[in-house]
């Protein structure tokens, strides 16, 4: 997320005022407020949304984090670059389907990554899910390491699930110095492509991490206010009434209505497109900082922010209501284990269900990421010595893992 000023041309003017913060809903003493429309709960959605692995997704945060300062065009972002396609292609995307989109920037080339997963029904109309991958002043584990993490996870599970509209996974650099790269799909490929890029509609996710200590249960919803154009405003409207619904659907956070600006989404407003976008509610104070770190996000807001654009991803592209035999075993793999008593005081059990063998381990990790007990093949844990707080705990079997929440009191 760029942090817009009067230099930028990227900060919003409503009704002679300049505002800066996202969770503002009062623009010009005008009180924004929309019904939503009407959705129903899908049971395959929510079985896809659930079947997003904790430990998968934390993995993802760690290794973008592990990359250090990613700043356009840095051999650091170069091999954040790398690390994203070696991704995409261990879930199955083909060469073909993954793209670099190449610019320069001054004197620095870099590049966006591309990956696109061909609809069905509309395979030239697209929903674009997108973030960007570089950062400056530091690792940026919130902006936009969270980002990144969830499209990743998002296309590992829906890599074999139909779906009527095509959906491109774009992973954006350069935003940071004032959206450079996405101005440049928008400017070279989009209007590039005859007949121009047909699409639905443009999903940004930008800083989804939330601030560590805090209540982190709401998520803004973004949608376009702007009046150049305004024709597109409407529609913006209503996919964002939509995205909401879906966050309640297939996640346990609140809304926040809101409206978009300075990140990758703004290029396609200015070009006319749909848009709407996900942005924390409680906006961390650390954005461009040594200390945009994993201590200082909410990693369990970073894993229900990523289910309810799961959720909204598989609306937008209309993905398939079947269940799948592997969209099957996701889910029934996350049933597989169960802690108890959660919260819990002195003890907590462990239980493995459907398990080939009575061979685990069990990992439990504090929310700043520090390692805090190991055991192997223990079905009781003591945590009596623990500090009262929220956990990971981590455990493998069979050849996989589960992640899941345990409270201590």
């Amino acid at each position: 997320m760029i942090i817009p000023s009067f230099g930028s041309g990227f900060f919003f003017i409503f009704g002679a005022q300049i505002f800066t913060m996202k969770k503002l809903l009062i623009l010009s003493g005008i009180v924004c407020s929309f019904a939503l429309s009407a959705q129903s709960y899908i049971a395959a959605y929510a079985a896809r949304a659930n079947a997003i692995s904790q430990t998968t997704l934390e993995a993802n945060l760690q290794d973008f984090i592990g990359f250090g300062v990613k700043t356009t065009g840095s051999a650091n972002n170069v091999n954040a670059l790398n690390w994203l396609k070696a991704k995409y292609s261990s879930f199955g995307y083909t060469a073909s389907q993954i793209v670099e989109d190449p610019f320069t920037f001054g004197a620095t080339t870099s590049k966006n990554l591309i990956v696109t997963k061909t609809g069905t029904l509309y395979p030239n109309k697209y929903v674009i899910i997108c973030g960007h991958y570089d950062t400056i002043n530091g690792v940026g584990a919130n902006d936009n390491g969270t980002a990144t993490a969830m499209l990743l996870e998002m296309a590992r599970i829906l890599k074999d699930v139909p779906t009527d509209y095509s959906i491109k996974f774009i992973h954006f650099s350069g935003e940071e110095q004032g959206l450079i790269g996405s101005q440049h799909y928008v400017s070279n490929v989009v209007n590039a492509t005859n007949p121009k890029m047909d699409i639905k509609v443009v999903f940004n996710i930008d800083e989804v991490g939330g601030v560590s200590g805090q209540i982190n249960n709401i998520i803004t919803c973004e949608r376009d206010t702007n009046n150049f154009p305004s024709t597109n405003n409407a529609a913006s409207n209503t996919v964002t009434q939509e995205l909401m619904n879906c966050v309640t659907l297939y996640s346990p956070l609140q809304t926040n209505l809101s409206y978009a600006y300075a990140s990758d989404y703004m290029p396609f407003q200015s070009n006319n497109e749909v848009i709407t976008g996900l942005f924390e509610y409680n906006e961390s104070p650390y954005r461009h900082t040594a200390n945009d770190t994993y201590a200082n996000l909410d990693f369990p807001y970073v894993y229900n922010v990523a289910k309810a654009a799961m959720g909204a991803l598989q609306h937008f592209a209309v993905a398939s209501t079947v269940l799948s035999t592997n969209d099957i075993y996701l889910e029934n793999l996350e049933k597989s284990v169960v802690i108890s008593p959660n919260p819990a005081k002195d003890f907590v059990n462990i239980e493995l269900k459907n398990s080939r063998e009575n061979k685990f381990s069990v990992e439990i990790y504090d929310m700043s990421g520090k390692l805090v007990s190991k055991e192997k093949d223990s079905n009781k844990i003591d945590v009596s010595n623990f500090s009262s707080g929220n956990y990971i705990v981590r455990v493998s079997f069979d050849g996989q893992t589960v992640n899941k929440k345990l409270i201590v009191e």
